[in-house]
């Protein structure tokens, strides 16, 4: 509880029992003939100012500014109208009870931010740079891109990069909601916002602070609260005509009856200030982003970063989830499985496939230099010539060598034997003729298969699968997945394209997301309804360009934040359902008469604590 609440808290009790005093009193005959009836008024003033001043200054100050309709002006008006008709003690039970609601109401609010809120304690304070050998602390935004920095054991990872020295085991449970230490030895990358266990680490550091992970998670969290979902902006629309539509109402209620049947002034005056008591829109205004805010928090809470109740609206909407294959189902840890010489020896052919791959960083490239194991001569190799979607045309030893698909074997006429393998097949030409094919193949990833099954559990219809591999690599992941469609062999371009027209596909507010983690992967993102990226490995495009992120790239926290997000959809219907029932109810009773303040009270304070007990349910994960 912050020092706020606890002096609210305080003013409540002090209140209460003031109020608890005078109650008792005025029921017992005790303040009957105390003398003229403003004496009574002022003696009830007493616990009233004491918990309700911060209300009419609140309404005073709101008023000047032009923003003369909010719970605040309801409040005072309702309060006044009942002090103006003699019901002095319900006019301090009004204030009181409100401020119980108020108290409860704030206090609920931060137990939902806080969920969010830890994530901010991932901010590391400093840095250990050695100078002359000894430790520096320096803030970690004066650290330059390839320095060296010091982990100590227990202390946060300020910046991204490479272990060098040491061996340690990292807490990553603040990012990724993982609660088993992941080991980190030299040559291992290192995410900022992680703990360090029990060794001391040395680490070059990859990145500056601004385009860390732990800065890219920080900018995210800060952003989610101002994405409102659709029924959140239709509740501010709501609130915007309803509340003057009540109090010109509560007027005419107060004013046209006495009128037109002729005297009652006290009677209708009662009546139009308990219908602005019920008519207070305290429940609706809080508990629909209370209930947003605590379904991003049990996300952040298994580490999955939803950038905005919209996005979290979204999930709860998807019927279909199209996943790029590489990197998101399967580890994109590419080996060579086959060699298939022809015409020459295995040898020959891996060495000639990994001279003409020398410059290249693509993982399949890299699969290739590593089963040869030797270091390239790049002495032997001329300038390379990509073709886009087939392969490369370089010069090997003077002679021209082509590596890539069936395509650039057939655009170049070159005969050859077609490999029917599971797998990424690279096919090798040198001078016009075949020298065979290399078979490279990728494994699925952990809980791939499971998380296909749990989506469909959740009731996501249709798993589809874009990749640029083979049609026979891909069409054996999606029956190992349980992948309901497959597009192989696609360019870059090609998956834009194949996205727009799955989107076509979809009806009324079913919502169609994409899951992804490479660079080339951002336009898909930000075309699909919900972009949904991998954090740990993913490309910071990816990443920027996502509405979801998942922090250690486990595809199974899918289903997960599809149950979060249609369980805080409908936490947020049932408590707009509830409010505006009650509401409607008690109103129709209080204009008729069949009401009075504690009724009042309870639609607006009681209707309130129920919708923020209930929005509360959101902040569990199940």
């Amino acid at each position: 509880m912050t020092k706020k609440q606890k002096r609210m808290l305080g003013r409540i009790i002090a209140a209460a029992l003031l109020f608890l005093i005078l109650f008792i009193c005025e029921h017992g005959g005790m303040l009957e003939g105390i003398g003229p009836g403003w004496i009574l008024v002022v003696i009830y003033l007493i616990p009233y100012l004491v918990i309700g001043y911060d209300i009419i200054l609140k309404a005073a100050r709101n008023i000047s500014h032009g923003q003369v309709f909010d719970e605040n002006f309801l409040m005072m008006i309702a309060t006044f109208g009942a002090f103006g008709v003699g019901e002095y003690s319900e006019a301090v039970a009004v204030m009181l009870f409100y401020q119980v609601g108020e108290l409860f109401q704030g206090y609920a609010v931060g137990k939902s931010r806080q969920s969010i809120s830890d994530m901010m304690d991932i901010c590391p304070e400093y840095a250990n740079i050695e100078v002359d050998g000894k430790l520096s602390q320096v803030d970690p935004d004066e650290v330059e891109v390839g320095s060296m920095i010091v982990i100590k054991p227990g202390e946060r990872i300020p910046l991204d990069g490479v272990v060098t020295e040491g061996e340690s085991l990292i807490d990553t449970a603040a990012l990724t909601g993982e609660s088993v230490p992941r080991r980190a030895a030299a040559g291992d990358e290192i995410i900022s916002g992680c703990v360090n266990g029990s060794g001391t680490l040395k680490v070059r550091t990859t990145k500056e602070f601004d385009d860390s992970t732990v800065a890219r998670i920080l900018e995210l969290v800060e952003n989610a609260g101002s994405k409102k979902a659709k029924v959140e902006n239709f509740i501010t629309r709501f609130a915007r005509y309803y509340t003057p539509v009540v109090t010109i109402g509560a007027v005419l209620l107060a004013v046209l009856p006495p009128l037109v049947l002729g005297g009652g002034w006290s009677d209708w005056i009662q009546r139009a200030c308990i219908f602005l008591v019920i008519s207070c829109p305290c429940a609706l205004v809080i508990s629909v982003p209370l209930g947003f805010f605590g379904g991003i928090g049990a996300a952040s809470r298994i580490g999955v970063l939803v950038k905005g109740s919209n996005y979290l609206e979204a999930v709860a909407e998807m019927t279909t989830i199209v996943f790029d294959k590489t990197g998101t189902l399967t580890k994109g840890e590419f080996k060579v499985q086959e060699i298939l010489p022809r015409g020459c020896s295995s040898e020959e052919l891996l060495e000639l496939a990994a001279l003409g791959e020398g410059y290249s960083t693509h993982p399949i490239a890299n699969s290739i230099k590593e089963a040869y194991g030797k270091e390239i001569d790049t002495g032997r190799v001329g300038q390379a010539q990509e073709i886009a979607g087939e392969g490369i045309c370089i010069p090997v030893d003077a002679k021209e060598v082509l590596i890539g698909n069936e395509k650039l074997m057939k655009e170049r006429r070159i005969d050859y034997e077609p490999c029917q393998s599971a797998g990424t097949v690279v096919y090798v030409a040198c001078e016009g003729k075949s020298r065979g094919a290399l078979v490279i193949a990728d494994s699925v990833k952990e809980g791939a298969k499971e998380a296909i099954r749990s989506m469909k559990q959740v009731g996501v219809r249709k798993c589809v699968m874009l990749t640029g591999d083979r049609a026979e690599a891909a069409g054996a992941v999606a029956r190992e997945l349980g992948i309901d469609q497959v597009c192989a062999e696609l360019l870059p371009g090609d998956k834009v394209s194949k996205v727009e027209e799955l989107l076509t596909e979809q009806k009324g507010k079913e919502k169609l997301a994409f899951a992804g983690d490479g660079i080339n992967d951002a336009p898909v993102l930000t075309r699909a309804d919900i972009g949904i990226a991998m954090g740990s490995m993913g490309s910071d495009a990816a990443i920027e360009a996502a509405d979801v992120v998942l922090m250690d790239d486990d595809v199974r926290k899918i289903a997960s934040v599809v149950r979060i997000s249609r369980k805080t959809l409908r936490i947020v219907k049932q408590n707009i359902v509830f409010a505006l029932f009650i509401k409607a109810l008690v109103l129709l009773l209080g204009a008729f008469g069949m009401a009075n303040m504690w009724e009042a009270v309870f639609a607006d304070v009681g209707v309130s604590v129920i919708a923020i007990l209930n929005s509360m349910r959101a902040l569990k994960e199940n």
